[in-house]
């Protein structure tokens, strides 16, 4: 993909850095946002100089609010609909997943909805203390099998993670990682820091390695992977 229009790429001396860049809309995501993002995974898939990817949103808003339901399918013209209905989100999400690298999300603040569920899918999530975690699926009549259910409860345990989804809460920060969703929670004007120092640490250590860890670790949950093709029935 020559260029993109909804995210930006860079590769810093630790890590690459994914941006959602639609802040006027909190960062939801439509149909070119999410192709992008798979070409954007792929690729930092292949760079060889670091060990880390961070996911992050533009803005001090939101980190991700999920899909843009202002945006009908059929208006998000630049991209086909591939042949499957509705967004490849489930590419996306295997593009996060599969990914050889450790991969961080950095939330400043709404990670909502499919936001929420990139936070719990990267390996590690890093917080403002103004950050802002939950659900709306039940509310608007939908739902994330798969990573944004089953997957949820290996991270904070099954009653947990039935109360997210099925009351539609809001969680602090501070909340999340008692929870057992983030991984630590900083002052908003340290969070770049945190992060940065964060990838540094991971730089340092044995690539293979990291690769082999992260496989060891997705295949204990590889069944989840089958729960999520549930969304495409």
């Amino acid at each position: 993909m020559a260029a993109y229009r909804d995210i930006t790429y860079e590769t810093g001396a630790n890590a690459v850095r994914i941006t959602i860049n639609r802040p006027e809309v909190m960062n939801a995501f439509r149909l070119q946002t999410v192709e992008e993002l798979i070409d954007a995974f792929q690729k930092a898939n292949e760079e060889r100089s670091v060990n880390a990817v961070v996911l992050a949103g533009a803005g001090d808003k939101a980190f991700c609010t999920g899909g843009d339901q202002k945006v009908h399918l059929s208006e998000d013209g630049l991209y086909g609909p591939r042949g499957t209905v509705g967004i490849p989100i489930e590419e996306l999400q295997t593009a996060i997943r599969d990914l050889r690298k450790v991969s961080i999300a950095r939330v400043q603040g709404f990670a909502i909805g499919g936001g929420n569920v990139f936070a719990t899918l990267c390996d590690l999530t890093i917080a403002s203390e103004k950050a802002v975690f939950g659900q709306v699926g039940p509310k608007v009549g939908s739902v994330d099998p798969g990573w944004g259910t089953a997957f949820l409860s290996r991270h904070i345990g099954e009653k947990r993670a039935r109360e997210v989804w099925f009351l539609c809460r809001r969680y602090t920060a501070q909340q999340a990682y008692e929870l057992g969703l983030v991984n630590r929670v900083v002052p908003h004007d340290q969070l770049d820091t945190e992060v940065e120092a964060w990838a540094t640490e991971i730089n340092q250590m044995s690539p293979t390695a990291i690769a082999i860890a992260k496989r060891s670790f997705n295949a204990d949950s590889e069944n989840i992977r089958g729960i999520s093709l549930l969304s495409l029935n």
